[in-house]
């Protein structure tokens, strides 16, 4: 875990973990009150525009053992409220996005706003995100805000250290996109508190356990690229915003001749 700091130096140190681990968990990006308010408005939207679909995964149940689990979610909140929009471009996010792609520029992909309800929140199983958007050159990556505390018990993000450096696995592509044989003892729990926020490569196996906590868990999904690296597919590519420069310049000028 790192303790954020935009000095240079400290800058190339999460590059260079994230390069190595294929991820890094940087401390304190929000102060708590940030947090808080950034908690609140997420479950004020989600209480308001939440059509009330469950996105939990088939394979979900293999994790929560046939528990009946559920999941909240809402695709780009930066389209509801402003206070989204100005947190994409902050330079505390930005300049560590920038810092891990090893390039000045960092698009917009999409976002996803999830709440684990308290008791039964539920699971994701180990997987990789470039299935679903795969690219040319892999300078993917997400960053997950941490709007209140994650503790194991409430089902945090899990990692696997290193496993991004294996490139592309073969996903079962019944239901969801999952890896049912990847080693579930290589799963690192990731426990963070309001305002850390996760950063990860789209090759690095991840998952979550389910939210058995009395409290719910509140995460933001970012999915950032370097806007040179085209994406192979038109899978997951019409996101609102999607090609939004949230650091630097576009040197394609792909989003003009959209």
């Amino acid at each position: 875990m790192t303790t954020l700091s935009t000095s240079p130096t400290d800058l190339d140190t999460l590059a260079d973990t994230y390069e190595e681990q294929g991820f890094v968990l940087v401390k304190g990006l929000l102060s708590k009150e940030e947090a808080a308010d950034y908690r609140a408005r997420s479950h004020e939207l989600i209480e308001r525009l939440s059509r009330g679909d469950d996105p939990t995964w088939d394979a979900a149940e293999g994790v929560a053992m046939g528990q009946k689990t559920s999941l909240q979610h809402l695709h780009d909140a930066q389209f509801y409220d402003a206070a989204y929009t100005r947190l994409l471009t902050d330079p505390r996010f930005t300049s560590v996005a920038a810092a891990v792609l090893r390039t000045p520029g960092v698009q917009l992909h999409h976002t996803k706003m999830f709440i684990k309800p308290p008791e039964n929140g539920s699971p994701f199983p180990p997987h990789q995100d470039h299935p679903f958007f795969p690219h040319t050159h892999h300078r993917v990556a997400a960053a997950i805000f941490h709007f209140d505390d994650a503790p194991d018990a409430k089902g945090c993000v899990r990692v696997a250290p290193g496993s991004h450096k294996e490139g592309p696995r073969e996903h079962d592509p019944k239901g969801s996109f999952h890896l049912p044989d990847f080693p579930l003892d290589q799963m690192v729990p990731q426990e963070a508190e309001a305002g850390d926020v996760l950063f990860f490569t789209y090759f690095t196996v991840h998952s979550s356990g389910i939210n058995t906590s009395d409290e719910a868990r509140t995460t933001w999904l970012v999915q950032f690229r370097d806007p040179a690296d085209p994406p192979l597919t038109d899978q997951h590519n019409h996101s609102l915003g999607q090609g939004l420069m949230l650091a630097g310049s576009d040197p394609t000028g792909r989003a003009q001749q959209a």
